[in-house]
């Protein structure tokens, strides 16, 4: 008889054993390619994962072969837009399309939600997943380069930075609609909260804002000027790092220049909607 996999909803109680397969996944492929894991260990995947498995706006599947959990993925459904990510297979179980089971599940869900569009943040180095995303109708919409380190330049003439408060919301909105089309208040709002989130001023205007200058953090701009301002307020990025967009050779030299170094080359790719941005931008690892 053959191998049963079974694609479900996941659970709370799921998250430590989705987790380790989550970590190994991801330090498995990072081994074999030379680069660094995006995660310090276990403990931060199963952190990760059950906080997605039990938060309202995030939506988790977990694959389960013969009974064993081998695989999960998550939907970030709370936007216009929906986020995919992160997805992970163990790999003892490669090559048994669990991977493209668990992409048909969460594509299957944004479209019942109505979701005009669906994103991700693919590893560069990963032929596997480019190659299952591209079938599954995805696009490479923007080359982006991870990237970590302290700007040599630490501030911007005309400038400021300052945290981002709960009477900026509107105007972040107003901007990432502008830029994107789209607004990412929710994200905006937890920043705010959790004190990740800042915003740029000139002029008196709110001309920049990020909802955290990390690897799970987006940031929106009118120009490049605004967000080198935020780049230059921190001492470090979050997690593995900024995803720039390789595309924006000015912002890109710039980040270069100013001492920041590449740790991988990842790439936006998107399913359904896409405007091209009309400003400077850094996706999160959602999108």
């Amino acid at each position: 008889m053959g191998e049963t996999l079974h694609i479900r909803t996941a659970l709370p109680a799921d998250a430590e054993a989705c987790g380790a397969v989550c970590y190994e996944a991801f330090a498995a492929i990072s081994r074999e390619h030379n680069f660094p894991c995006d995660f310090p260990g276990p403990e931060a995947t199963t952190g990760l994962l059950g906080m997605m498995f039990r938060t309202p706006g995030f939506y988790a599947v977990v694959a389960e072969l013969d009974g064993r959990i081998v695989g999960s993925n998550c939907l970030y459904e709370s936007g216009v837009i929906s986020g995919v990510g992160p997805i992970s297979v163990d790999p003892a179980v490669q090559n048994r399309r669990v991977g493209h089971r668990l992409m048909e599940a969460v594509m299957e869900r944004a479209c019942a939600q109505g979701a005009a569009g669906i994103r991700l943040v693919q590893a560069g180095f990963h032929n596997r997943t480019l190659s299952l995303y591209t079938k599954l109708s995805f696009a490479v919409r923007e080359p982006l380069a991870c990237m970590q380190g302290r700007t040599l330049q630490r501030t911007v003439e005309g400038c400021l930075v300052r945290p981002a408060t709960s009477g900026d919301v509107e105007a972040c909105n107003a901007l990432c609609r502008r830029v994107h089309g789209f607004a990412r208040g929710l994200e905006v709002e937890a920043g705010i909260r959790q004190g990740t989130a800042r915003v740029t001023v000139r002029g008196g205007n709110v001309t920049a804002y990020s909802s955290d200058l990390a690897f799970f953090g987006h940031s929106v701009a009118e120009t490049n000027l605004d967000l080198q301002a935020l780049l230059a307020s921190v001492e470090s990025f979050g997690g593995p790092g900024i995803l720039v967009p390789t595309r924006n050779s000015e912002l890109f030299r710039w980040c270069l220049q100013n001492g920041l170094r590449i740790t991988q080359p990842m790439n936006l790719m998107s399913a359904g909607l896409y405007n091209e941005p009309a400003g400077a931008w850094l996706p999160s690892v959602l999108f």
